[in-house]
């Protein structure tokens, strides 16, 4: 494949081109220059409006003081691959090597992309839910593998046990799947991901678990599918600090997989950013070691925000899903007159001064009449940003 022709398939399969093949931008940048131009609450775009806890940030100043500046070792500094295993040991009872089990990455979606161009190539398959996070199908685009999808449906947004069977076959590389689930806030149930193992085994596929909200879960434990039995010899396990510490401008994030699934996705990413965020790493490594009651008030307070959020959607005439876990709540603006989501996203900022993204941009072209009517809203807000959004949405029921 030529590089053009590798640059159009990417493209595509982020959809970022269109039926003339010119370059569009997405929707996310649309709709955050649009939030600018109007002045209107962007609830796009999913990225907190407060800063992370302050030992962690006072780490970064500190490490940038003395000097930690220079390129960190390629899998990464030791302080923060002695974390990321202490932590999957503490929250999960998984035990890592540092040295040869963790690699920290430019964020999840550097890892991401490194593992699909490492272990995916031209005449594998790759299953993925759908809808999903874009560059999904970006990175696998440009592997030139074929890209599968098993469709979540409105308002539970689980997979079918039979459509999973039926998507993963002996052609099938990696089995990819993001839990809790961006856009729609769904978690996993053991049972599903007990089956994904299973599948895995039957056709050879390696899973690559994408967790960035591990920590945002707020009914239930968190499962990471390699703690289930016969996962963890072939899964690779994603996350990152972004979410978790309110640091996502920061890109740290980390894979925790077998030896040689690590020396593989290393030998992509060492040409991709190569290593990166130095005086960073060191300061999420104590973001990893604070105590529990961290954690447990991170997921009360964005809970609350959710509610709120919710309640103002409820209130001018959504319907929604209430999410699990993660950033984000899917309502169906069908009711409120609005049956295409993108064209009511447009129009949003003007109508009510807030803004937010169609769920139809996390889906392939053929399969946006399933989610036509449905929008993404970001709850990780401030709870006063998040009241004056709701009233604000309020006019859309006069």
């Amino acid at each position: 494949m030529t590089i053009s022709g590798a640059w159009a398939r990417t493209a595509r399969a982020a959809m970022l081109l269109g039926d003339d093949g010119k370059l569009r931008s997405t929707i996310f940048a649309e709709m955050s220059a649009l939030a600018a131009a109007t002045g209107a609450i962007n609830l796009g775009q999913g990225f907190p409006d407060q800063d992370g806890p302050q030992e962690v940030l006072v780490a970064a100043q500190r490490a940038i003081a003395s000097g930690m500046n220079q390129y960190p070792p390629g899998l990464g500094m030791p302080v923060l691959r002695e974390a990321i295993a202490e932590h999957q040991e503490r929250f999960y009872g998984i035990w890592v090597d540092p040295d040869r089990e963790v690699l920290v990455t430019a964020g999840a979606t550097e890892a991401l992309a490194a593992t699909i161009l490492a272990l995916a190539d031209d005449g594998d398959e790759v299953v993925t839910l759908e809808p999903f996070y874009d560059s999904y199908a970006a990175m696998i685009g440009l592997s030139r593998a074929t890209h599968r999808t098993v469709p979540l449906r409105a308002p539970r947004f689980l997979p079918d046990h039979d459509d999973l069977r039926a998507a993963v076959t002996d052609r099938t590389r990696l089995i990819l799947i993001n839990n809790p689930h961006n856009p729609t806030g769904a978690v996993l149930p053991r049972e599903t991901l007990e089956l994904i193992v299973e599948l895995a085994h039957k056709h050879d596929a390696i899973v690559v678990t994408d967790e960035v909200y591990e920590h945002l879960i707020f009914d239930e434990p968190h499962i990471p599918i390699a703690s289930l039995p016969g996962a963890r010899e072939r899964t690779v396990t994603i996350s990152s600090g972004g979410k978790t510490f309110n640091t996502t401008g920061w890109k740290i994030g980390w894979i925790t997989a077998p030896p040689e699934l690590v020396t593989a996705i290393m030998a992509v990413k060492q040409f991709l950013t190569y290593v990166n965020g130095a005086p960073f790493q060191p300061a999420i490594a104590v973001g990893l070691q604070l105590p529990d009651t961290f954690f447990h008030e991170l997921a009360d307070d964005l809970r609350h925000k959710r509610d709120v959020l919710s309640a103002g959607l409820v209130a001018a005439g959504f319907s929604i899903s209430q999410p699990k876990g993660g950033y984000f709540v899917v309502a169906d603006a069908a009711g409120l007159g609005y049956p295409d989501s993108a064209e009511f996203c447009r129009a949003l900022p003007e109508l009510a001064g807030v803004a937010a993204i169609p769920l139809t941009s996390f889906v392939h072209e053929e399969n946006r009449h399933e989610y036509r009517s449905l929008v993404r809203f970001a709850f990780c807000k401030r709870v006063e940003v998040l009241e004056r959004a709701s009233v604000q949405l309020e006019r859309l029921a006069r």
